[in-house]
């Protein structure tokens, strides 16, 4: 028997990332690559966060600390979600974790067990696939319609993919990587189902802020749910603030079940460093500004790029309603692997090949847009000289 035959089969079943495997391929390369292939900006951590974290650090705060999260974190969520919610969510309801990826690991591990099923909308960021699948969880995609360059949710074949083994559905709004939104009617129908068949949500709404449809950020199950309603939110401070690199996320769970996540924490990774809380707390309550800004700027090159490839004639995509992508389907680009690959060499723009998020997404790239509109334009025009050759 070889080494890896030897594995745990559901490690061995988890898929290397179509979205990693193109960013190495440029790393290998050494080359020069507008890098829109992952979920980032290009902007660095602003000074306020990085200053908290730092003196924290040389001030000692390198223990053990609090599991679900120091009370000052917290009662900060508790403050954000205020202010951007219109929510009164006490402290008790924030749990704090290693990355929004270990939010959704640890909702996923404390809602199923091996043999349930977790309904997800495809096409998906694939992480959210493996995490379902790891945990011994089966994962049962169900693909949102594409039309006219729209997205849209199909909620009776949502209900329809609901079984007797169904313990949750997982529900990504705004959508990566589509930038599907739902509306607060389809939060109240997918809610009314989860009602009726005694079954959990887990919301990822990491996207809210990043709104471009309308007024204010996009609707929230926390705009339609009841106290008592099974809902896990998980969420993270990496495309808010940016800090992607620091792996800092939370959780918004009903305080009756804390003492289970706490526990799931401990046995995880005993908890998030409390320096790195503490850029945490600076994000949350001296930030707006930050995340105004943001936006903005996500905002102005999500239309820089899709106003260029759309002129082409060759791109079929509307803009997005919500988070940070642009999904782009190509007029004779038949295998987006190969295409990421392609453009990488030729044009020197990195893209997430479509292959990589499941159901309904294998004929499209993505293309993150939280960038510098200068460098924006520079990757619109480079996507436009390949396309125009192809």
């Amino acid at each position: 028997m070889s080494l890896i035959d030897s594995l745990s089969p559901r490690a061995i079943a988890a898929p290397e990332s179509g979205i990693v495997e193109i960013i190495n391929y440029a790393r290998a390369r050494a080359l020069d690559v507008v890098p829109l292939w992952a979920g980032e900006g290009d902007l660095a951590t602003p000074a306020f966060i990085s200053r908290a974290a730092s003196e924290a650090l040389l001030g000692g705060e390198t223990f053990y600390t609090w599991q679900r999260g120091i009370p000052e974190l917290r009662e900060a969520l508790s403050r954000y979600y205020l202010r951007h919610f219109s929510a009164e969510l006490p402290a008790e309801h924030f749990y704090v974790t290693g990355s929004g990826m270990q939010a959704i690991q640890l909702a996923v591990q404390a809602l199923t067990a091996p043999g349930d099923e977790m309904i997800y909308l495809s096409p998906c960021w694939p992480n959210i696939v493996s995490a379902i699948e790891i945990a011994g969880t089966r994962a049962v995609g169900v693909e949102i319609a594409y039309t006219d360059g729209r997205w849209q949710l199909d909620l009776e074949r949502l209900e329809q993919a609901i079984t007797p083994k169904t313990k949750a559905l997982f529900i990504n709004t705004p959508s990566n990587p589509t930038g599907w939104t739902a509306s607060h009617d389809d939060l109240k129908a997918i809610l009314a189902m989860a009602r009726k068949r005694g079954i959990w949500i887990l919301a990822d709404e990491i996207y809210a802020l990043y709104h471009f449809a309308g007024q204010g950020r996009a609707p929230s199950f926390l705009d339609v749910m009841e106290a008592d309603d099974r809902i896990i939110f998980a969420n993270s401070f990496s495309k808010n603030w940016s800090m992607t690199g620091w792996r800092v996320g939370w959780l918004v769970a009903p305080p009756e079940i804390g003492q289970v996540l706490e526990n799931l924490i401990q046995y995880s990774t005993s908890g998030v460093a409390q320096f790195m809380q503490r850029g945490a707390v600076a994000a949350l309550d001296e930030g707006d500004d930050f995340v105004r800004d943001n936006i903005a700027r996500a905002r102005t090159s999500r239309d820089l790029l899709l106003d260029a490839l759309i002129a082409t004639n060759r791109v079929r995509s509307a803009k997005p309603d919500g988070a940070i992508y642009a999904f782009l389907e190509i007029d004779g680009v038949r295998d987006t692997r190969a295409a990421a690959l392609d453009i990488v060499d030729k044009a020197s723009v990195g893209l997430a090949p479509g292959t990589a998020f499941g159901a309904g997404g294998a004929s499209f790239l993505r293309a993150c847009f939280l960038r510098d509109p200068r460098q924006i334009a520079d990757a619109a025009e480079r996507l436009s000289r390949y396309i125009a050759a192809l």
